[in-house]
């Protein structure tokens, strides 16, 4: 399944698909490019509790973000409703239905994403690849904060635990814990990326941003790649990729070239060369000041 829109400053594909293992499709997604608003929701609970659950918070957020307020207040107001009529909507075999999503609402050249799970948004942007959000999961704070490479992590046999869904008790908008906010600047020439971990769990951000080298205008296109390529590494899981694409993001491939670390991650020091560099400075200010002695001392002497 694919789908795009387009207005004068956004271009915005998707794509979604069961995989290859899984009998249904339980991922769903939502874009509005006129006004700038774009939501991944992956279901959980099995059989067809998770489904039901993406739906509900689709329809939940699609009523009830464009209400009075800031982004992230109508964000948070939003994934609140939708959390809340999952819970209200569990029970029978529906019963313990919940979902994982992130939602984008990009306005006055800036994005903020609204995230609760193992979703994630990317930026695309000067030829980086940045993840804004953090993985609600043991094996996804462990590969946020560079204890884990990736490849680790994609292969973890933890890496579908979550800490964090929509659904599963009564919440409020400012509960502790609950709903992730980010914010970044969104310019004319870059991208973003929404996609279910049915993606980034079988296809590597190198992969990812290599693929979105290949822009040729078409953002359903890259959506489409992005899934195929998940197929072609298993498909062991529902995936779904949402493109979006300022006016100005344009193809070139080879400054594809540099893959950074989420944001919220710490960066890792050479500590061998921090020190080395240290006892150089050291030297040099010693030597300099000694030169400086003696010549005071020869002209005392002089």
């Amino acid at each position: 399944m694919t789908a795009k829109t387009t207005t004068g400053s956004l271009l915005s594909g998707a794509a979604s698909d069961t995989g290859l293992v899984r009998d249904r499709n339980e991922d769903r997604y939502w874009m509005d490019a006129a006004r700038g608003v774009f939501l991944v929701v992956d279901g959980v609970g099995g059989q067809a509790g998770g489904a039901v659950a993406a739906e509900i918070a689709v329809k939940a957020i699609r009523e009830t973000i464009f209400q009075p307020g800031t982004p992230e207040e109508r964000i948070r107001s939003a994934i609140t409703q939708a959390n809340n009529r999952i819970f209200e909507k569990a029970n029978g075999e529906l019963q313990g239905m919940a979902c994982v999503l992130t939602v984008a609402v990009v306005e006055n050249g800036e994005v903020t994403i609204g995230h609760v799970g193992d979703s994630r948004l990317y930026l695309i942007w000067r030829g980086e690849i940045r993840k804004l959000t953090s993985d609600h999961s043991p094996v996804g704070e462990e590969e946020d904060a560079g204890e884990l490479e990736e490849t680790e992590a994609m292969l973890h046999p933890r890496r579908h635990e979550v800490f964090r869904e929509v659904g599963s008790r009564l919440r409020a908008a400012d509960d502790a814990d609950f709903i992730e906010i980010r914010r970044c600047r969104f310019e004319p020439d870059a991208a973003l990326l929404l996609c279910s971990d049915g993606l980034t769990d079988l296809v590597t951000a190198a992969q990812v941003h290599e693929i979105v080298g290949r822009y040729d205008g078409d953002p359903a296109r890259v959506a489409r790649e992005l899934v195929e390529a998940a197929n072609r590494a298993g498909g062991v899981d529902n995936v779904t990729a949402l493109f979006v694409a300022g006016a100005e993001f344009r193809s070139a491939p080879a400054r594809f070239s540099r893959i950074t670390r989420p944001r919220l991650s710490p960066t890792r020091v050479n500590a061998p060369r921090a020190i080395f560099t240290g006892r150089l400075a050291f030297l040099a200010y010693g030597l300099m000041i000694g030169m400086l002695l003696w010549a005071v001392f020869r002209a005392a002497r002089g």
